[in-house]
């Protein structure tokens, strides 16, 4: 079977140019002697009567009963009251139409006819987003560009790298001023979800789904439809893909040792949005900015896999923008705090088991308030199943002694080991639970220390690393996985603050470095830019998306004059306090020159 194609988004946050997304980390490492490891482990495959016990995940990609194909190429031909999608893979001879005048869709078996007065657009597209429904007309989003950025589990995984937004709804012409107004701001917010960057999607597998959860799931229920079988919490398209799901009808008939790390991140579309602009829990629990990252390991036909999460502090808080660089922090309706955590953690888990919830915001000033708020309302729901643990990152870490969170990892060790078991194959039965304010740059640091430690472990049980070996011993591989981290986290951050993560440099180069802090400095300043500037406008862009339809008051979209106005005023205020930055960063760097060549002169001295 094959289906024109409502494909399944969901931003996989990823290491960018420097290495190819999930083609992996491509390293030799040399055997070792056997070691035991404590964390997942797919084995190669074990014959049973029943077929094959703990056979590895890429299984997927040759399942019994596959679900229909998605067609990769189609070609759009644009009428004057029609939009017909042509495939031209040759994987069926039936084409969709849409009425322009009302969005309807219907399967025809051959084109209108065509002359010099019909004289249709036409262009090659690579899949349906879905279809957005607004007060007076319907919008088909199609993609018009991809990249193939790498593999997962054995798929070809693409980049989105253009969109398309194709009207259907002539009543336009004949709808009230009010209704007109509505939907020209819809459409000024069409445009900048076109911007939107982070998107990536597969014809072949479902990539909103662990790759441990793949391989526990039967054939019957792989062999669904690809959007019935993914996890709504990281389906970014869900609501666009309601009128295609219902269309049931678009469905027709087809015809050395080398270890590979792939490292994925999938944010929820629950409570989604951009810095400032979305921060705590909503009352049901769901967590702003909660992205779940998944790093995979692949050597000696084993594939193992670990599982952490990451999420604004999950009770209701809030940060107004109001133009100074760090708003104060407010929690909303305290009393409601132990409820709304108790949600979030009830959830967690549902879906993942035992939650260690690692706190890495400051002791003190508005951080600390946020910190006691956390603390004291998570107390009641303690459990050997659910531990809380706070640690002062910047208080002990600083700004460049990051080696120090090994003290972190002392503390929740005996957990990440305890919570993986089985006799001949290991299953993650916890997760940890990460966050600081943004949830961005500290986190991600944490985050690729826990990795590392589990991937460490994961290559001596299979015996590609010694008991005692490290994966800083084999320095080409160090540097790859390191980098592997820093663009993930750059990923990420990008999608919620609109810059690169802050410490990226520790995570990409293991140290501080001077144009590190430069680029940290920079990026700081383009994040009070876009939080105040410009995040509004892609925030109300995502709800659009997700079918919210809101646009309140205080983001009410600018004439284009104005806008014009507003942008070069902001841009004058962002140049000097950058400006500002910079001279004082400068002045700083010199004195502490000074200072060490006074220390430097004075020992020479005696």
């Amino acid at each position: 079977m094959a289906t024109i194609a409502p494909l399944l988004f969901h931003p996989i946050l990823h290491f960018s140019e420097a290495i190819p997304l999930l083609q992996s980390i491509h390293s030799t490492l040399f055997r070792s002697p056997t070691a035991a490891g404590p964390y997942p482990f797919h084995s190669p495959p074990t014959p049973t009567a029943a077929g094959v016990l703990g056979h590895h995940t890429m299984s997927v990609a040759t399942e019994a009963c596959p679900s229909p194909k998605l067609h990769t190429r189609l070609r759009l031909w644009e009428f004057a009251d029609r939009y017909v999608f042509e495939p031209v893979d040759g994987l069926a001879d039936l084409f969709l139409s849409v009425d322009r005048t009302n969005g309807s869709m219907s399967l025809v078996e051959e084109l209108p006819p065509r002359g010099p007065s019909t004289n249709p657009k036409v262009r090659i597209v690579f899949g349906v987003i879905g279809v957005l429904k607004l007060a007076v007309r319907s919008y088909f989003l199609v993609i018009t560009g991809r990249d193939c950025v790498g593999s997962y589990l054995g798929h070809a995984i693409f980049k989105l790298t253009g969109l398309k937004v194709l009207p259907c709804n002539n009543s336009l012409n004949t709808s009230s001023a009010e209704q007109k107004k509505m939907e020209s701001e819809f459409s000024e917010l069409l445009d900048a979800a076109e911007r939107t960057i982070g998107l990536y999607f597969s014809y072949d597998v479902n990539l909103t789904l662990t790759s441990q959860r793949l391989h526990d799931l039967g054939d019957q229920f792989k062999s669904l439809p690809l959007w019935r079988q993914a996890e709504p919490r990281f389906l970014w398209n869900g609501y666009l893909l309601e009128p295609l799901i219902e269309n049931k009808s678009i469905h027709a008939e087809i015809g050395s040792e080398k270890v590979n790390v792939t490292l994925i991140a999938r944010r929820c579309t629950r409570r989604i949005g951009t810095r400032m602009w979305r921060r705590g829990a909503d009352p049901e629990g769901y967590a702003a900015n909660f992205v779940e990252s998944e790093q995979i390991m692949q050597s000696k036909e084993f594939t193992a896999s670990y599982v952490q999460v990451r999420g604004s502090m999950p009770f209701l808080w809030e940060q107004i923008v109001d133009l100074t660089y760090k708003p104060s922090f407010d929690v909303v309706r305290v009393e409601e705090a132990p409820r709304v955590l108790e949600r979030h953690f009830h959830d967690l888990q549902k879906k993942y088991g035992a939650v260690v919830a690692v706190d890495l915001v400051n002791t003190h000033g508005g951080e600390g308030r946020l910190y006691e708020r956390y603390a004291k309302s998570i107390e009641p729901i303690l459990s050997e199943d659910i531990r809380f643990v706070h640690f002062d990152f910047h208080q002990i870490c600083g700004h460049i002694h990051f080696e120090r969170l090994s003290q972190l990892y002392d503390q929740i060790e005996d957990y990440l080991k305890k919570h993986s078991k089985g006799e001949k194959m290991e299953e993650q039965t916890g997760t940890v639970r990460t966050n600081c304010v943004d949830c961005l740059d500290r986190t991600n640091v944490t985050q690729s220390m826990i990795g590392r430690k589990i991937l460490e472990s994961q290559l001596q049980k299979i015996s590609v690393l010694g008991d005692n070996n490290t994966i800083s011993d084999y320095p080409a591989f160090d540097a790859d996985y390191k980098v592997l981290w820093a663009n993930h986290g750059d990923a990420i951050s990008t999608q919620y603050s609109g810059t690169p993560a802050l410490k990226g440099d520790f995570v990409r180069y293991g140290k501080r470095t001077t144009q590190g802090i430069l680029n940290d400095l920079w990026n700081a300043m383009a994040r009070y830019y876009l939080n105040n500037f410009a995040d509004g406008t892609k925030q109300d862009a995502m709800d659009l998306l997700q079918g919210h339809h809101i646009s309140s008051v205080s983001r009410d979209m600018p004439t284009p004059t104005k806008g014009l106005i507003e942008n070069h005023a902001s841009f004058r205020l962002a140049f000097a306090l950058l400006l500002a930055a910079v001279i004082f960063l400068i002045m700083s760097l010199r004195r502490e020159n000074v200072a060490k060549m006074y220390m430097m002169i004075k020992i020479a001295n005696g």
